[in-house]
């Protein structure tokens, strides 16, 4: 199995691609060990020094290093768990997860926003190692949820006011600011 890595905008993560389907489906976000108990890939990755957070996605795993840490000691650790991981066989979650949000009983305008986040948005992070979620839409403010190597990302910021703000504030009249939430 070979296993390519790359890097992403937030140099605290790398992008780790298995080369296999890592989630069926949706995106699962694991900030500590304690809340990984569903996934055994994202526990045996904590087990490593210096991980403080994994984001798996559709076809690739995310991991986060702490400050302290460095990749020159952390990667080849990580690379080789994934490796072991997937070569065995091993299940990548216990469960389905989350529940899918069906969008029932959203406003046409929300509808529209997770529409734009779906289709526009979703991929372009994704290529980077990261996800971000719709949260809410409350008095023309829309509220993400920054995921993966979103979190914490240097040019998050700018992501969100430039990007992100300018596509939804042209299609969606009514989103006045986009804001970041944990």
């Amino acid at each position: 199995m070979f296993i390519q890595t790359e890097a992403t905008p937030n140099p605290a993560t790398l992008k780790f691609l298995p080369g296999t389907q890592v989630m069926t489906s949706g995106t699962a976000n694991f900030t500590d060990a304690a809340s990984a108990s569903q996934s055994p890939l994202a526990l045996r990755l904590f087990e490593i020094d210096g991980v403080d957070g994994i984001f798996l996605g559709g076809d690739f795993v995310t991991v986060t290093k702490g400050d302290d840490a460095a990749w020159d000691v952390v990667k080849p650790r990580v690379l080789a768990a994934v490796m072991d991981h997937f070569t065995q066989g091993l299940a990548v979650m216990n469960s389905s997860g989350d529940a899918a949000d069906d969008g029932e009983g959203d406003s046409e305008t929300v509808k529209q926003i997770k529409e734009l986040i779906e289709t526009r948005v979703r991929p372009a992070v994704a290529q980077d190692g990261g996800d971000i979620v719709f949260r809410s839409f409350e008095e023309g403010v829309v509220y993400l949820h920054m995921q993966g190597s979103c979190a914490g990302c240097p040019s998050s910021t700018a992501t969100l006011k430039n990007g992100i703000e300018n596509m939804l504030r042209h299609y969606v009249p009514e989103v006045v600011e986009v804001r970041a939430v944990n």
